[in-house]
């Protein structure tokens, strides 16, 4: 059958898995497998010193969306992590917290929650790394500088959710172009940017650089700056089911850059002196964005709820569910490796986001927020704080 074909596929096809895509790729482990080490907050390392009431705020975002899940659905892939109805009481509690409160905060997140560490297998140490939003410059219609379209979503554009017919595929999708009754792949990038879209009126309008639009691609949603001032949020609406290629490993295997020094800054440099080289390169990637027009404070994660810089983290939902906190243990980006210890929420996926014990964390818009993302590939470990059986 067709949607039995189609969840063959999802390996050999990327997933989309959410809307934000990082650029760095990272090796499949040989064994890929879920364990959850429950521990005590005493163990958890740095646990005294975050400020826990900023992160009962975003937890509050998550528990919005939570409400809306059947109570009797599964919260996860692991019995320990509950159902949706072991979460509702718990979000209501969160909610008579007094705002800004950090010892009711502090209680509520030991009394509620038993910390568990996640290994792949195993392995207890990931790679984590950073994503955010970043500012282009544009027109709503094209002209000579303007001249770089962003897309709407095609309407012969099909997402399935493989989870929807085997557990197996949770969290993993399949896109491509229906044509009868039979679902084609979608056009690649190289197909799309040389005009096989033309004539469908899906431009939402118009940049003045072609490495913004590329990197727009790669971190799935940005702010557009028009001349008079005025400003515009543009989201993942969609994308075109073709398999991620991070560019920054293309230029590691040609020996153009070493493998300490690939950053988004340092990717960008390269296209930019070589324009020619550079196009072909970006057309390596065959994965295709698409967008819609977003309002309120910030992007909007897979959870559907506005990101917070520094405290939304994007994860393989196929193994981690979204909307738990998380203790994120890892460090800064750049030479001086201070930790990176604070708790975190499960609000976002892309697709390179894949295995156990792996992370992209929101650095939140501008230039420095750029920097710090474009820098972050560090080495860690996480824990998941799941409701506690004594709870009160």
């Amino acid at each position: 059958m067709f949607f039995l074909a189609a969840a063959v596929l999802v390996s050999v096809v990327a997933s989309c898995g959410g809307r934000l895509i990082p650029e760095i790729d990272t090796p499949k482990p040989q064994e890929t497998f879920l364990r959850l080490n429950a521990t005590t907050f005493d163990k958890v390392p740095g646990w005294k010193g975050d400020n826990l009431s900023q992160a009962l705020a975003v937890f509050l975002r998550s528990c919005e969306k939570i409400k809306t899940l059947p109570p009797d659905r599964e919260f996860g892939v692991k019995s320990v992590m509950g159902r949706v109805s072991d979460w509702l009481p718990i979000c209501a509690s969160a909610a008579l917290i007094r705002p800004g409160n950090e010892t009711e905060s502090r209680y509520f997140f030991e009394s509620r929650f038993t910390p568990h560490l996640a290994l792949n297998n195993a392995r207890a140490r990931g790679l984590f790394t950073g994503y955010y939003e970043p500012e282009l410059h544009g027109a709503w219609k094209p002209d000579t500088t303007y001249r770089y379209p962003i897309y709407a979503r095609p309407k012969d554009l099909v997402s399935i959710d493989l989870g929807d017919f085997r557990d197996e595929f949770k969290g993993r999708q399949l896109a491509g172009q229906l044509k009868g009754n039979k679902l084609r792949p979608y056009p690649t990038r190289a197909d799309i940017e040389s005009g096989v879209l033309k004539g469908q009126q899906l431009e939402l309008l118009w940049v003045d650089n072609a490495i913004d639009v590329f990197f727009l691609h790669v971190q799935g949603s940005g702010r557009v700056m028009f001349e008079d001032g005025s400003m515009i949020r543009v989201g993942y609406a969609g994308r075109n089911g073709r398999r991620y290629t991070p560019i920054g490993r293309e230029l590691v295997a040609k020996g153009i850059l070493a493998q300490k020094k690939v950053s988004l800054q340092s990717i960008r440099r390269w296209l930019a002196a070589n324009p020619i080289a550079g196009r072909q390169l970006m057309e390596k990637n065959k994965s295709y964005i698409f967008f819609r027009l977003i309002e309120g404070d910030g992007p909007i994660g897979a959870q559907g709820i506005t990101l917070t810089a520094g405290r939304s983290l994007a994860v393989d939902r196929k193994y981690i569910p979204l909307g738990v906190p998380v203790w994120l243990n890892t460090s800064q980006p750049g030479k001086s490796k201070k930790p990176l210890r604070r708790l975190v929420l499960a609000q976002d996926t892309g697709s390179a986001i894949r295995g156990p014990v792996r992370g992209d964390l929101f650095f939140g818009f501008g230039n420095d927020a750029g920097i710090g993302a474009g820098q972050m590939r560090e080495n860690g470990t996480y824990y998941l704080l799941l409701p506690r059986k004594d709870s009160p």
